[in-house]
């Protein structure tokens, strides 16, 4: 039983390594998605951190400031649902497709 135990806590550690390696990577990738035609651009890191916001000047118009803000969620939104499938594609190459809650 202690032997178990023993290797339970030595699988415990390497899948903590594993974690903090899949994390390191991620943080490394990037996405970027636009809207608008690509008016606005948002780049987004595999660590869910918004990188930078690109706005082709054509957009700024102080009298439709409501259009450029719904260009940068609609480009946010979609920077962040490619990262999360980046995330889950990278999780399964390296668990063999295991979901492993609280991984990222």
């Amino acid at each position: 039983m202690v032997k178990g135990f023993g290797n339970l806590l030595k699988q415990a550690k390497q899948m903590e390594s594993l974690v903090t390696k899949i994390q390191e990577e991620l943080e490394k990738k990037k996405v970027t998605a636009s809207s608008g035609g690509g008016m606005v651009e948002v780049t987004v890191n595999g660590c869910r951190e918004v990188l930078g916001i690109k706005i082709d000047k054509e957009v700024v118009n102080p009298e439709e400031v409501e259009i450029l803000e719904d260009l940068i969620i609609a480009a946010t939104n979609e920077a962040m649902r490619k990262v999360q499938l980046m995330v889950t594609e990278e999780i399964s190459g390296v668990t063999g497709g295991l979901n492993i809650p609280g991984i990222v």
